[in-house]
């Protein structure tokens, strides 16, 4: 039952950073690499709808963000070219609608943070030409438009260029990713945003206190803006110890959102991290995760897409009705976007 229920339903994933993986490769090898080592773990995953996001290492900053961002989406559009037997980039409800109709899996570019752009909001323009249609504005650090959740203790929000490009996003039609940013920029964006924004992997503070994580509070001002908070599998932010780095935990976080936030406003942003670190010479992130945190460390058997219906399984097994579960894997997100995106 459980993988039929898996099969039927619209799974989504909202962050996968598998772009660096394969961008690190020579652009001949694009194609390729991704049909080999990515496709068939998100076929067996059973993913449907798909984020990118296009995310700039540290090595690449600040000379070269912009030009690895490109980069980054043209290799997004060549390999999904080359592989339009399964994939299909999306602008919109109608593009994910056809997608999904049609056998494909529905990809969906994003920006992580934006270091390419900086202050120079007028480029958010540019990037929604070449298909991007979700961002945030920060990472774990400052940028030009906020402070990330590691610079939590500024009790910064957003700066005013960063207030700019949420209304520019908001008038282009990108969806605002509140994952990453600090305390009192979610607060700030919550407050001005007039359209539903999203946190494409974000787990519960409740549960875990570390600053990636949201409180109650942010979690209720999401789902407030008819947004979705996609659950984060990175095993250090669902638990201090690595013995408590399971399933079992990873469902408690999913199931504290949806009682929070509601059935409706809960989706999966599992953050596939592990390979990409193993695949790139050097590590990426390997600042960001200095600090205390092994980003080595998975949930067992959800080190990549191809686990997903474990997720499935365990929601299923705690008794959770089948219509809720098909919300959470999937279901929520697809209509999130076909609202957003419309």
């Amino acid at each position: 039952m459980t993988l039929a229920l898996h099969q039927r339903a619209v799974v989504a994933d909202t962050h996968n950073d598998l772009l660096m993986a394969v961008s690190a490769r020579p652009p001949q090898q694009w194609a390729s690499f991704f049909r080999e080592q990515w496709l068939p773990q998100l076929l067996a995953g059973g993913v449907d709808l798909q984020v990118l996001p296009v995310f700039i290492d540290d090595q690449y900053r600040p000379e070269g963000a912009l030009r690895q961002t490109l980069r980054m989406i043209e290799c997004a559009h060549v390999l999904a070219e080359a592989n339009a037997d399964h994939v299909r980039i999306c602008l919109d409800a109608g593009d994910i609608d056809r997608a999904l109709a049609d056998g494909k899996i529905a990809l969906l570019l994003a920006l992580e943070s934006m270091p390419g752009l900086d202050a120079n909001v007028e480029l958010i323009s540019t990037m929604h030409r070449l298909g991007v249609r979700v961002a945030s504005i920060a990472h774990f650090g400052r940028t030009p438009l906020a402070d990330g959740s590691g610079e939590d203790a500024t009790g910064s929000g957003l700066t005013s260029h960063g207030v700019a490009a949420l209304a520019e996003m908001e008038r282009l039609g990108i969806v605002f990713d509140v994952s990453h940013l600090g305390a009192s920029g979610v607060a700030h964006v919550l407050e001005l945003a007039a359209k539903p924004v999203m946190a494409t992997h974000s787990a519960a503070r409740a549960l875990r206190d570390h600053h990636r994580n949201l409180t109650d509070e942010q979690l209720r001002g999401v789902a407030a803006t008819g947004g979705v908070v996609c659950v984060n599998f990175f095993a250090p932010f669902l638990a201090d110890r690595e013995e408590d780095m399971t399933l079992d935990r990873l469902l408690d976080h999913i199931e504290h959102v949806a009682d929070v936030a509601g059935i409706d406003h809960v989706g999966l942003g599992p953050d596939f991290i592990r390979e990409v670190m193993e695949d790139l010479t050097p590590p990426c992130c390997e600042g960001v995760f200095s600090r205390g945190v092994n980003p080595k460390s998975a949930v067992p058997g959800l080190e990549g897409p191809s686990g997903l219906p474990m997720v499935t399984e365990g929601l299923l097994a705690r008794g959770l009705p089948e219509k809720d579960v098909m919300k959470i894997i999937g279901g929520n997100v697809h209509r999130f976007f076909g609202e957003r995106l419309a």
